[in-house]
């Protein structure tokens, strides 16, 4: 996204008048999604709204899934873009929805972008994530972990954290692994037995981080 181009954005989702320069995101998402993002947690920086932008969205996203009218809404295209964006408008007054939220909902509908909004919304919580300095971890074994072993799996990760950083790990189950264990750390991927033992996590880990 080029500067220029990343201001505009920025300029239409801000409600503040010091909306020129891009703050930027602690992340970089490619696509069409990574620069609405992008330019929406720019302008919602400058806007002290972050937390509440990130809520919204989340709430709005979980409504897409439940309400099927909305969801035909935003994906009809036969439908005049202005006309959906004043009617995201009055959708985002009547939910008391903060202006930052709204004017991504009216962008994206004026741009004829709607469809791509699940999207800019994953990754704006792919920016959020990374803003709070979380670090997302995926442990998949052939069975699952008991307590001391995600404890002790958990212990030797966080070795790899900088201060500021929070594990957020998840355990998933695969049998076709075969007794191994795949654990990824961002987009590092190491695998290891679970035969292996816990003092042995940190050495494996340590190679592929």
């Amino acid at each position: 996204m080029s500067v220029t181009k990343g201001n505009m954005l920025v300029r239409s989702l801000s409600t503040s008048a010091a909306a020129s320069q891009l703050v930027k995101a602690p992340v970089q998402v490619f696509g069409l999604e990574g620069r609405y993002a992008s330019a929406l947690y720019s302008a919602a920086t400058k806007n002290k709204t972050l937390d509440a932008v990130e809520k919204e969205l989340s709430q709005f996203q979980q409504s897409i899934k439940t309400d099927a009218k909305l969801k035909e809404f935003i994906v009809n295209p036969t439908l005049k873009r202005n006309l959906k964006a004043d009617a995201l408008r009055q959708v985002a007054t009547q939910a008391k929805l903060s202006p930052t939220t709204s004017n991504l909902l009216g962008l994206m509908a004026e741009n004829g972008r709607l469809d791509k909004l699940e999207a800019v919304i994953n990754a704006f919580k792919i920016m959020m994530s990374a803003h709070r300095g979380e670090v997302t971890c995926e442990v998949v074994t052939a069975k699952p972990l008991d307590q001391t072993q995600r404890q002790n799996l958990e212990a030797a990760l966080k070795k790899f954290l900088k201060a500021n950083e929070t594990l957020q790990l998840t355990a998933k189950v695969d049998p076709s692994l075969m007794g191994g264990m795949v654990v990824s750390i961002g987009d590092k991927y190491v695998d290891m037995s679970v035969a292996s033992k816990v003092k042995k996590y940190t050495e494996l880990i340590s190679t592929a981080v």
